[in-house]
């Protein structure tokens, strides 16, 4: 039973009177004040400073335990002395920070990926996760020439028009459970995306059985998050009865790994459940802190991509034999940036010998945490594996899918969060929390103190 209404929201405003300054300014430098809205909650964002391995630092000085880890990025945490080694180095013995051309560690982080997700023949590299899923949609478009896809409700790919649909419907507008509608996400999407993207109902074979049997002339491919949102695990059944019913109705199932690559496994969500997907895409930790996305798969269906004589649409206005029509044009300046994969390859390297204790660390902390709720007869969960979880405060025995979820108390999450930010634990209200090899003793023992305290004084 809640005692009182806490007062940890304006503890908050008196903790960050800096920040509310700064995010004041920035109104009138950039819409909303942020240059991503994911970036924003009420009454305002924090602003950092600072961060230093498992900490950031705001401009009020306030020091916090981070969680959020820009979004699970981070999983070396700030700063990481190896990461800059790495980056340093590569900048001395290559004398540039971009050659535009082929080079070596593009060979170097291929063949490393290779080895860790072996459904992966070929790679490409982009700019960021978003870019990958994209490159992923565009491959299975060339190659069944279908151009439809189905996503599953409460699953996110990146902000283009294909994907921003069914992600955080109202219940109102996503109808059946078990037939869910195409819900836009985004004003400037236009509503024939919604014809052409099917939502699927996460973990309930039968019904996507249903669904993608009926079109299956005209989906390309199935993509998904193999773990909803970051936390909510696919069940083994299901993935294993997915992977099965794609390929009886010859669609290509894409796994979207970009927050899952490393955070369950070296080999990620697949490695996990033991699934090889046609077409994966990763991005997040892959980049060591910087902006990557990578897209490998079958070779068949990646060497769609593999470039030929005079297919670069950049050369049509000087040869008159240019065929880029006939080939899946991608291209971008920044793929294959050789200082990021250089702190992708040491970040993989650390991990390779760390990735083990993160785990052991976030069991500790899961267990932690809801150990202090049951205490005092709350309900609650942490629901999540590898190193990525979420709190939960539900009544319900599992969270399987989006629509569980809405059961869950929100208002009593966000106070908890307020609570802990006042308290020195970061991970923006209502967000997943990630682990990084930074985090130990002296991190896990602040954070259950820190609940502790916020829980004694809610309840």
């Amino acid at each position: 039973m809640i005692k009182q209404k806490s007062n940890y929201l304006n503890e908050f405003k008196s903790k960050t009177t800096k920040s509310k300054e700064f995010f004041l300014e920035a109104k009138d430098v950039m819409p909303g004040g942020v240059t991503a809205n994911i970036k924003s909650f009420d009454p305002y964002p924090v602003i950092m400073e600072k961060g230093k391995g498992a900490y950031l630092y705001d401009k009020d000085g306030n020091e916090y335990v981070d969680y959020l880890l820009s979004y699970g990025a981070l999983m070396l945490g700030h700063g990481h002395p190896q990461v800059i080694r790495a980056i340093q180095e590569q900048l001395e013995t290559d004398g540039t920070m971009l050659f535009g051309t082929p080079h070596q560690l593009e060979m170097d982080m291929g063949k490393k990926i290779k080895e860790l997700y072996p459904s992966m023949d070929k790679v490409r590299y982009t700019n960021s996760g978003t870019e990958a899923t994209l490159l992923a949609l565009r491959l299975a478009y060339a190659y069944t020439g279908k151009y439809k896809i189905a996503k599953f409700e409460g699953h996110y790919h990146g902000g283009y028009d294909q994907v921003l649909l069914s992600v955080n419907p109202s219940l109102e507008e996503a109808g059946e459970q078990h037939e869910p509608n195409s819900v836009l996400e985004s004003k400037g999407i236009d509503p024939y995306y919604a014809e052409q993207t099917v939502t699927l109902p996460f973990n309930d074979l039968e019904h996507t059985y249903s669904i993608l049997k009926k079109q299956k002339d005209e989906i390309a491919a199935v993509i998904l998050e193999p773990i909803q949102g970051g936390f909510i695990p696919a069940e083994r059944e299901f993935l294993k009865g997915l992977r099965k019913i794609t390929e009886e109705l010859d669609i290509l199932l894409i796994f979207d790994e970009v927050k899952t690559g490393f955070r369950l496994g070296l080999g990620g969500a697949q490695g996990y459940y033991e699934i090889d997907p046609d077409i994966t895409a990763l991005g997040k930790v892959v980049g060591g802190g910087f902006p990557v996305g990578i897209v490998g798969g079958k070779e068949d269906i990646m060497m769609v991509s593999a470039p030929t004589a005079s297919s670069d649409v950049f050369d049509s206005s000087q040869s008159k034999r240019s065929s880029a029509k006939d080939v899946l044009f991608h291209s971008g300046t920044y793929n294959g940036h050789p200082t990021i994969l250089a702190a992708g390859l040491k970040t993989i390297e650390v991990l390779e010998q760390e990735i083990e204790q993160v785990f052991t660390i976030t069991e500790r902390l899961k267990h932690g945490i809801e150990d202090l709720f049951k205490r005092r007869g709350v309900a609650m969960q942490c629901i999540g594996q590898g190193s990525i979880f979420n709190v939960v405060m539900t009544e319900k025995e599992k969270v399987m899918n989006y629509r569980d979820l809405q059961d869950a108390n929100f208002s009593l999450r966000k106070e908890l969060d307020f609570g802990l930010l006042s308290k020195g634990i970061y991970t923006k209200p209502l967000n997943r929390y990630s682990l990084a090899t930074v985090h130990g003793e002296k991190e896990l023992n602040q954070t259950l103190e820190a609940y502790d305290a916020v829980l004694s004084e809610m309840f």
